[in-house]
């Protein structure tokens, strides 16, 4: 039975960036037929040494919630304990994004629009994703198989929608029911692939679609290539994260997942050897021990806990 949604909860991660942040949440403010609470935001700090939390709570923010985690959990940290505590809050949808997130003023009524729809028989609900310029962001391109990105957005069906079976936490919607039955994103993964494993692991059971009319521009603050042949010296640690994340991703794709994996490292690995940079055997050593240390990662599945019933 279809339950109308009564408080939806914008869980917003940071971490020392609190310009891009004040932008963000001044366009939460201004989503179109929309009040609060029924948009709750929800901003969770990653323990920022920037001033954020003094900033965010001189704006004062009517239904805004601020939580500091207390250490740096890295994205994937930030969204596990941002869907947690607005879930055992009480939120009954959730809205996922980064800080350098602007959601249009129509994106949240369209999410909203599409959930009424589909009569909330879905499992998330992805945005279009734009560059500041203008054009569709490359790096949010949702996935219509594990393997292949959508085409476009102009395909959709008879309510507005595209399926997908994949999508990032840059603006993605969904109902806390679903938070319950299928649990949280894995917070050990620190970053990457913790939007992809999260909205795969909902949609091998779940039909999930994409809602062109919800838009939101993707403020990248730093366009980084994420390419280990050709990134910089500094950044090489994290794509530990990368490799060992994406063995867990697609693992449980079964074999067709594992062949996948084996030439995508092994196309890395000829990316690196062909290229310039003096420290080829360490950039190859991340992949490969990336990879060694996915398959033996087993990273916990964790639950909300249940609401307690009010007392009388």
């Amino acid at each position: 039975m279809f339950s109308p949604l009564r408080r939806v909860g914008a869980v917003v991660v940071t971490y020392n960036r609190k310009a891009l942040l004040a932008r963000c949440l001044a366009c939460l403010q201004n989503q179109q037929g929309n009040t609060m609470p029924l948009c709750e935001i929800w901003v969770v700090d990653n323990a920022s040494t920037d001033g954020t939390e003094a900033m965010v709570k001189a704006l004062a923010i009517p239904g805004l919630i601020y939580r500091n985690t207390g250490e740096n959990l890295g994205g994937a940290g930030g969204f596990w304990y941002g869907i947690k505590a607005a879930v055992e809050a009480g939120c009954d949808a959730l809205w996922l994004m980064d800080d350098d997130t602007l959601p249009t003023p129509g994106a949240l009524q369209a999410l909203l629009g599409a959930d009424a729809a589909l009569g909330g028989s879905y499992g998330w609900l992805s945005s279009r994703a734009l560059t500041p310029a203008g054009a569709d962001q490359p790096m949010n391109r949702q996935r219509k198989t594990p393997y292949r990105d959508i085409a476009g957005y102009d395909a959709t069906d008879a309510k507005g929608n595209i399926p997908a079976v994949m999508a990032s936490f840059v603006s993605l919607f969904l109902r806390a029911e679903t938070v319950r039955k299928y649990g949280l994103p894995y917070r050990e993964f620190f970053i990457w692939s913790d939007d992809w494993e999260y909205t795969r692991r909902i949609s091998k059971t779940e039909p999930c679609w994409v809602v062109p009319g919800s838009r939101v521009t993707h403020a990248m603050q730093q366009s980084t290539v994420v390419n280990i042949a050709a990134d910089t010296p500094a950044r090489l640690p994290r794509y530990r994260y990368f490799y060992r994340n994406d063995v867990v991703l697609y693992r449980g794709e079964g074999a067709l997942g594992w062949l996948w994996l084996l030439l995508k490292y092994a196309w890395h690995s000829a990316q690196v050897l062909a290229g310039h940079t003096p420290d080829k055997l360490a950039r190859l050593g991340v992949i490969w021990h990336g990879f060694a240390e996915g398959v033996r990662f087993a990273p916990a599945q964790s639950f909300p806990q249940k609401m307690e019933a009010p007392h009388d």
